[in-house]
């Protein structure tokens, strides 16, 4: 499964493969969210979910995603409002993008850890990220407008797809997904007008595409800590969980709210 898994996520090497580099073993979302379950009140220091994140297994990563992406949400509730911890998890996240190397791994936290923490300030950092020579930072600033969009703000979505239009087709796919969300859940007007205006542009005979092979670098690595604390327990739970060599395909849901895949239900990423 692990073997489906990579071939899924494009860790091949060569051609689209984005994720060229990173390891699978196998272990499906629903046995993630079970394991993460009984942690995800425990508020472990940020400190040790941080050097969860730069575990070299896909699957450790995505479950400190997604635990960070839980809190980041529950700080923006006003019942349970946490400003300060909001900031912290969204500086780790920054200072760790080099971990958040692959869809699901952007899908499942820019939007509540980026864009929620954006929401009352200014979007500068979106527009750095859509400049970065890191393909994931650049999609980390397009799916950070997912939850901007969700309170009626979608002036930097606009602004952002209109600076990818040159960019790789993944790329691409975010961008177009959260135009559709835009265009869905604030003004198809918008939409419509953002659509004339770039047109010739977005066709795909016109729009030139990025370089592939530096699109797809991966960044240096860092040294990968031992895992020690509880967060290194999340992780040896995920490695070794009931149920972990016998694993379904993904059906093109990815990250912990069970969102879409790259920017579409139906294409295969890349």
């Amino acid at each position: 499964m692990a073997e489906v898994l990579s071939r899924y996520f494009q860790l091949q090497p060569g051609g689209y493969g984005y994720g060229h580099g990173d390891r699978m073993i196998g272990v499906k979302l629903s046995t993630i969210r079970g394991i993460l379950k009984p942690y995800l009140r425990a508020d472990l220091p940020l400190s040790e979910l941080e050097q969860a994140l730069a575990s070299p297994v896909h699957e450790h990563r995505l479950t400190i995603l997604c635990l960070l992406g839980d809190r980041a949400s529950r700080s923006l509730k006003p019942r349970t409002a946490n400003p300060a911890e909001l900031t912290a998890i969204h500086d780790v996240y920054l200072r760790s993008t080099a971990y958040v190397d692959n869809w699901d791994l952007v899908d499942c936290s820019a939007p509540q850890v980026v864009g929620g923490y954006l929401l009352d300030k200014p979007r500068d950092v979106l527009h750095t990220l859509v400049r970065s020579t890191s393909l994931w930072e650049r999609r980390i600033a397009l799916v950070a407008t997912q939850f901007l969009i969700g309170v009626g703000q979608t002036a930097d979505t606009y602004a952002l797809a209109a600076e990818v239009l040159g960019d790789r087709d993944l790329i691409h796919k975010a961008s177009g997904w959260m135009l559709r969300e835009a265009g869905k859940r604030v003004s198809e007007d918008e939409l419509l007008a953002f659509l004339d205006q770039h047109a010739t542009r977005m066709a795909p005979d016109h729009a030139p595409v990025r370089d592939r092979a530096a699109g797809s670098r991966r960044s240096p690595a860092l040294p990968r800590p031992a895992l020690t604390q509880p967060s290194g327990r999340i992780c040896r739970q995920i490695s070794w969980g009931p149920g972990c060599p016998r694993t379904a395909a993904p059906r093109g849901r990815s990250g912990c709210g069970g969102g879409r895949g790259p920017g579409s239900s139906s294409a295969r990423p890349g």
